[in-house]
């Protein structure tokens, strides 16, 4: 059999949730990746350090016979630079959420005032603290992303020592803003290394393809691959793995999110086997997040073997991605 070995695997987009949510789902991320940047909305955000601590804390007894380090964030507010000077040494990113855009935001942003940010954004230069960025405007829904490109030009002309990092691209908009400045980076998801727009809502409603951003058109797709296939330096793996219970997805008012956590890393390896590119595999889904975010994950070695593995219908009444198909590849070994 063929098999294919990733060392220090890393998610740097990954929401975990909280309470029995937590405890069933982070052993899933836990068993195959050496660390992941974990989301901060909650119910309260994650926005003090007290929060921070405590849900560090309740990640890591949520999984503890798998070393797994959680990468923590803030939930991005217009913070004092003391604050953020007392709490840069537990986190690794403060995370911006536009007001409403997307599950539990509703106290993000509601105006990119720069110099309401001010502030904020040059203390984070000056302690270096990188700005994740959930990059949708409010509206027509297949421009969101598109639209937002002006306040990532914005911010990045405004303060050219900020890390910003566009996080789950869906556009060839977004890929072309890569090379613009400096100081952007991004986040690619493999369900948007898969789906188009139609593979959503082409046939019938696929509800457990259907997140925020939403998978968009062929040539976006296309843009996507370019990058993460040749693991451009400034592209990194986040899965924006996104757990809702199976009523919320299966209903109306569908909830927003695609749920790839124990199948993301399989998947990976598939698509780029397909295009001839596993040498570069490792780049993308480790060694780019280390050098974006100055991180150094304690060793793991993950082996996957070329074999079909029927995915499951659920895990712990979550339904993933691809639930009862045949993918190609499994995981062998973790070391």
């Amino acid at each position: 059999m063929k098999t294919h070995t990733l060392l220090m695997p890393l998610d740097m987009h990954l929401h975990l949730r909280d309470g029995v949510m937590l405890e069933n789902i982070a052993p899933l991320t836990a068993f195959t990746y050496s660390g992941a940047l974990i989301m901060p909305n909650l119910v309260p955000p994650v926005d003090t350090l007290a929060a921070v601590r405590s849900y560090k804390e309740r990640i890591i007894s949520a999984v503890p016979n798998d070393y797994f380090e959680p990468f923590m964030t803030l939930f991005y507010k217009n913070y004092d630079k003391a604050f953020l000077e007392s709490v840069v040494d537990e986190i690794t990113a403060i995370k911006l959420y536009p007001a409403g855009i997307t599950t539990n935001s509703e106290g993000g942003v509601e105006s990119f005032n720069i110099e309401e940010m001010r502030t904020t954004l040059e203390a984070m230069s000056d302690l270096e603290i990188p700005l994740c960025v959930h990059g949708e405007t409010d509206g027509f829904v297949m421009d969101r992303e598109a639209e937002f490109m002006s306040i990532y030009e914005l911010l990045a002309q405004n303060f050219p020592n900020l890390k910003i990092v566009m996080e789950h691209i869906t556009t060839k908009a977004a890929v072309d803003m890569l090379d613009k400045y400096p100081n952007l980076y991004a986040t690619i998801t493999v369900h948007h290394l898969l789906l188009t727009l139609d593979d959503v809502i082409g046939g019938m409603m696929m509800p457990h393809h259907f997140c925020k951003p939403i998978a968009k058109r062929p040539e976006d797709l296309d843009a996507l691959l370019s990058v993460a296939l040749e693991a451009h330096p400034k592209v990194m793996f986040g899965s924006d793995s996104a757990p809702h219970p199976q009523h919320k997805k299966e209903s109306c008012g569908c909830a927003a999110g695609v749920f790839t956590a124990p199948i993301s890393l399989q998947l990976l390896t598939e698509i780029f086997e397909q295009f001839d590119k596993l040498d570069n595999l490792q780049a993308f889904v480790s060694d780019n997040a280390q050098n974006i975010y100055g991180i150094c994950p304690e060793f793991k070695e993950i082996t996957l073997e070329k074999r079909p593995f029927v995915v499951p219908q659920n895990y712990s009444g979550v339904v993933p991605m691809y639930a009862g198909e045949t993918i190609g590849w499994a995981i062998e070994s973790v070391d």
